[in-house]
């Protein structure tokens, strides 16, 4: 995987990140699934309580994977920025995010990293295809999330901004500084980097919702994370109007 491609290019390093927050069911299952495509894990436990951190724990593997524990739960945003900035530490040029719940059909994994490979420039995003387990509330909040984010970037740049199965060019995503610690990161960053140039690439991941006793659930918080949402898209889209502005009385370029 390390090897330099035949032009001499710098060669791609690709890890994964794994976010986690009381997953004890799931993540040692998606932490096996990726093991073989990667040459590292890393698993970013978000102050999960016993069971959990105690599941993280027992991953942990000198032979590729990293088990870091935030000493208090800051959302997916800070867990997910912390595993990127454990990634960039070790030496990763792209790093492959995917939930610990168990939702995201693994498999894809490989035709992400190859995308990665074919345009280590870009962020490589995943567009869910949904089975029959997908609730309608869900569903309503994409449509809504969609509006916002084609109106910021335009429409087709981004299919899905919301799941959180993605491949990130470490340095780039880092130096957009993204502000979203909780559940509003994944749409900001995808939003920030497409609007600096980076090129983007949305390929389908399969979703499917687990069920209680599977180890599913949701850590979304329909007020405060639809309303940290909703401000994120404010901010964008203020700033963006007011960028307008400046150019046009040729204050800025």
């Amino acid at each position: 995987m390390s090897a330099a491609d035949e032009t001499g290019a710098a060669p791609l390093r690709v890890c994964a990140v794994v976010p986690t927050y009381e997953n004890p069911l799931t993540v040692g299952a998606v932490v096996a699934a990726l093991r073989p495509h990667v040459e590292a894990v890393i698993v970013v436990d978000d102050a999960s309580g016993p069971e959990g951190r105690a599941a993280c724990a027992a991953l942990a593997d000198p032979a590729g994977v990293v088990v870091v524990h935030r000493p208090q739960n800051g959302g997916k945003g800070a867990a997910v920025k912390t595993g990127l900035a454990e990634a960039q530490t070790r030496g990763f040029t792209h790093a492959l995010q995917v939930d610990a719940d168990g939702q995201h059909a693994l498999e894809r994994a490989p035709a992400f990293i190859e995308a990665a490979r074919e345009r280590p420039d870009a962020l490589v995003l995943g567009y869910p295809e949904y089975d029959t387990t997908v609730p309608a509330v869900r569903l309503s909040a994409r449509r809504i999330t969609t509006f916002w984010v084609d109106l910021e970037t335009g429409k087709g740049t981004i299919t899905d901004a919301m799941v959180g199965f993605r491949v990130y060019p470490v340095e780039r995503t880092l130096a957009v500084g993204a502000r979203g610690d909780r559940m509003d990161f994944d749409v900001e960053i995808a939003v920030r980097m497409a609007r600096a140039g980076v090129p983007v690439v949305n390929l389908p991941v399969g979703v499917r919702y687990l069920a209680e006793e599977e180890g599913g659930v949701s850590h979304f918080k329909v007020f405060g994370d639809n309303l940290r949402l909703g401000l994120m898209h404010a901010r964008i889209c203020s700033a963006a109007s007011m960028r307008w502005c400046l150019r046009k009385l040729r204050i800025v370029r």
